[in-house]
């Protein structure tokens, strides 16, 4: 039996406004098809993806073209005609296969939407249904707080792409008009409604319900930030009888630094959250080996750096974002556990940066990599510590490992040492056996999720320093932890969740 065939609205760009059956269609689908530009970034995608799940195929359709400039002996409409029936066919296969395929369309399936070219191409063959989803109009409508019409008054909408005389024509014979696909022709847009006499009523709304809405006067907007996902809307000229002249206008959107966590090694690590982030950024900013793991895009650029320079990354960041850039500053692991989370928002804390927003995405740890590697060794109280004293005195670490083994904790041990850095882990061996049995199970992992990845289960008496280096990260057992071997000759940690009373 085929698969069923649904395009599925998302509206506006708020995930809260997709509608409980797009939310069930999505999350049951076999197949999640969406189309993106060249940069591969998809704002449906983006949209949907609070109600994905693992496990789905996902067929993204990449644009072969985004302005009218091409090659293609068909010219532009011949490739977009191509990329159509190809992209159909594409989704057919799954089809015949017995899938149902779900394609995902910002706002409205039928309003100005992609999905209608795979629905003509595809409909007569397949069982397709359509699901609505709140228009753009209708979501500027709701950030403007103006309705668009009432009683007898007409909505007009209308392509920004008309001429500018045919619009103002248009423009001067309705009561309201929605005004779609600004970017380009904006100025065109703006000329035709100046030639109507309506520019005075007319306003701007962009990227409506999302966290990079703006909006304002038309005639206050230059036409240099003016993005596609952009429309101009005339309300219902009865809208004065609200009694308030309308929302002020919005500032223009400002930077922003999101410190993300990569994982810690490659692309099945970061979450989605982390990877919807990252394309969404300007540019990539981080130590030289954590930008190399964030695929190029040539939208962004990159500012790798060396490792030794936390503070002045972060104020880079910070800078870089007050100029109006999306920044992502990447850590390995989780950003906030010894990593780049802290740096920038003590940097934020100059009065230079203080309206500069921060945010902080968070990735798994390298302790929770080793842990899942060798079992289950936190499975009841720890704490993490870093022996690295190049930011802290040697006397501070040592006052802390022996309070954590005096308190019987699991101890996750990251920067344990390094080519400078060799007598802290003989030392904090010795402080640890002090307190800890020498059969306390320890557990090892170096470059865990990478290419040269090991994993071993030893114990605080048979560890060897001269064996660890910058890239592993020790997790010492509290005296409950436990060793048991398998049927496969395997070896396990884990620390039972009940403590003997």
């Amino acid at each position: 039996m085929a698969g069923r065939l649904f395009g599925v609205g998302l509206g506006p760009g708020d995930p809260e406004l997709v509608t409980v059956k797009a939310a069930r269609l999505i999350g049951a689908a076999d197949v999640i098809a969406y189309h993106a530009a060249r940069h591969g970034r998809s704002n449906a995608r983006a949209i949907a993806d609070p109600y994905l799940r693992e496990g789905q195929i996902e067929e993204p359709l990449i644009y072969p073209v985004t302005t009218e400039t091409t090659d293609h002996p068909g010219g532009y409409q011949g490739a977009i005609d191509e990329f159509y029936a190809q992209s159909a066919e594409r989704l057919a296969a799954h089809l015949d296969a017995g899938r149902d395929v779900v394609v995902l369309a910002e706002g409205d399936p039928f309003f100005y939407g992609s999905y209608m070219h795979m629905h003509k191409r595809l409909a007569g063959r397949y069982d397709a249904q359509v699901v609505p989803g709140v228009t753009s109009v209708s979501a500027a409508s709701a950030v403007l707080g103006r309705p668009l019409m009432e009683r007898d008054e007409t909505l007009t909408v209308l392509p920004g792409t008309l001429p500018p005389a045919e619009l103002a024509a248009r423009l001067a014979g309705t009561d309201s008009a929605a005004i779609m696909k600004l970017g380009r022709t904006f100025p065109g847009v703006r000329d035709a409604l100046e030639q109507s006499g309506r520019l005075a009523d007319a306003w701007y709304v962009e990227r409506a319900t999302t966290d990079r809405e703006r909006y304002g006067r038309l005639a206050d907007i230059d036409p240099a930030t003016v993005p596609y996902f952009s429309l101009a809307l005339l309300p219902s000229p009865a809208a004065a009888a609200f009694g308030f002249a309308g929302a002020p206008p919005s500032p223009a959107p400002d930077g922003l630094v999101t410190v993300i966590g990569l994982g810690p090694a490659g692309p099945e690590w970061l979450t989605p959250q982390a990877r919807s982030a990252l394309a969404e950024a300007d540019d990539i900013v981080g130590y030289g080996p954590y930008v190399d793991r964030v695929p190029p895009n040539p939208r962004q650029r990159r500012h790798p750096s060396d490792n030794r320079v936390e503070a002045e990354r972060a104020a880079f960041a910070l800078d870089l974002a007050k100029r109006g850039r999306r920044v992502a500053v990447v850590s390995s692991g989780d950003p906030g556990v010894f990593a780049m989370a802290a740096a920038v928002l003590e940097a934020a804390e100059d009065p230079q940066w203080k309206d500069v927003p921060v945010r902080v995405v968070p990735g798994l740890t390298a302790a929770q990599a080793v842990a899942s590697r060798v079992g289950a060794p936190l499975g009841h109280d720890f704490c993490v510590l870093s022996l690295s004293d190049r930011l802290k005195p040697w006397e501070v670490i040592a006052s802390r490992l022996t309070a954590a083994a005096s308190a019987d904790l699991v101890i996750a041990i990251y920067n344990p040492a390094s080519k400078s850095r060799k007598q802290q882990l003989v030392n904090a061996r010795e402080l640890l056996l002090e307190r800890r049995a020498p059969d306390t199970p320890v557990a090892v992992g170096r470059d865990v999720g990478g290419p040269e990845e090991s994993v071993r289960v030893t114990t605080l008496g048979e560890l060897d320093p001269a064996t660890i280096d910058m890239r592993c990260l020790l997790i010492v057992g509290s005296s409950q932890t436990r060793m048991a071997t398998r049927g496969d000759g395997t070896t396990q940690m884990y620390t039972p969740r009940h403590y003997p009373a």
